[in-house]
């Protein structure tokens, strides 16, 4: 018997009409990965629009900041403009009326001066006794035909009684400095022209008058601590030194000076201390209305800087001005 062949169930192929295209891998892949690149895409351009946002936001504020540092800068500018002209029509102009206010004291002041020297050349020194009549309402008294007379001492008499122990000072003053004195004595050493002066307001004037400046406060300072340091070897702790100077940088610098050339502490500058600073006439009339009171003697230094002396000064026993010359009255204005 032979085999009889089966044959084989074969698929028909499909038509082309109907036929199915069934995505490969590789096609897969291949539309993922092209999605995957479009939407970095987008990303970056939401990136970068977000970017030129924030920018534009910086921008605006930087505008308006740079707007209103601009108006500012013209603001400054308008007053810097308005500073300048009212200190070229107000420092200028004051200088000027300064110089002009200088210039007449120095003439002012050198005219007085050579009237003081003439009159002094004229004056006798020598002590003239005062005769004293007696007076008409007293005839009781009077009866006595004696005429009583009173001797009153030159004025450049004043220190005679104590010119020794103030040559013994001068001398002391020319040697080396003392930098380890006790307080109240001159720690300092002064020239012969300095001596010379202080010579010639106690002999000469008495202990009252004007002395030509030493062409600074700091050298006027120095003189008047030998000054100080003398009266108080004479009076102790019975006077009391009053500075007049009008700005209060000049009485720091005469506080400074005095404190260093003395050895004295800021403890001793003060109302019931052994010095007191002021900054007016009135003020210095009135302290040494009371010290004399309580039978004190006020010794009174007036700064160069000071234009004129009060007339109430002159009435105290005891006083020194110092006339600054036209330049160091010049450069002291301009400093201050």
């Amino acid at each position: 018997m032979t085999d009889s062949k089966i044959p084989k169930k074969t698929s028909s192929p499909p038509s082309k009409g109907k036929e199915e295209k069934v995505p490969s891998k590789n096609n897969l892949n291949g539309i993922d990965n092209h999605q995957a690149i479009k939407n970095p895409n987008n990303s970056s351009i939401e990136k970068q629009a977000f970017k030129d946002e924030f920018l534009k936001e910086i921008f605006k504020d930087f505008s308006k900041k740079k707007l209103s540092l601009e108006k500012e800068i013209k603001d400054l500018d308008l007053k810097k403009a308005n500073l300048k002209k009212e200190i070229n029509n107000t420092f200028n102009g004051q200088t000027d009326d300064i110089a002009k206010q200088v210039r007449g004291f120095q003439e002012y002041l050198s005219g007085a001066l050579q009237n003081l020297s003439q009159s002094v050349e004229k004056l006798e020194l020598v002590s003239q006794p005062i005769i004293v009549k007696p007076s008409p309402l007293d005839e009781k008294q009077s009866k006595s035909s004696e005429i009583e007379t009173v001797k009153v001492p030159a004025l450049s008499d004043t220190f005679k009684p104590d010119e020794e122990i103030i040559r013994k000072c001068f001398l002391s003053f020319a040697e080396q400095p003392d930098f380890y004195a006790e307080p109240w004595k001159l720690r300092r050493s002064l020239d012969p022209s300095d001596i010379a002066t202080l010579e010639d307001w106690f002999f000469n004037m008495g202990g009252r008058g004007a002395l030509e400046s030493r062409g600074s406060r700091q050298k006027n300072a120095l003189v008047s601590a030998g000054l100080i340091s003398i009266l108080g070897e004479l009076y102790g702790d019975q006077f009391q030194t009053l500075i007049l100077a009008s700005e209060p940088e000049r009485l720091g610098e005469w506080r400074r000076i005095l404190q260093d050339s003395l050895g004295l502490t800021r403890e001793d500058f003060g109302p019931s201390s052994g010095i007191v600073l002021f900054e007016r006439a009135e003020g210095v009339v009135e302290r040494a209305d009371r010290l004399e009171e309580n039978d004190e003697v006020p010794l009174i230094i007036i700064d160069a800087a000071e234009a004129s002396v009060d007339i109430p000064i002159l009435q105290f026993p005891l006083w020194l001005a110092f006339a600054g010359s036209e330049d160091e009255l010049y450069n002291d204005f301009e400093l201050n």
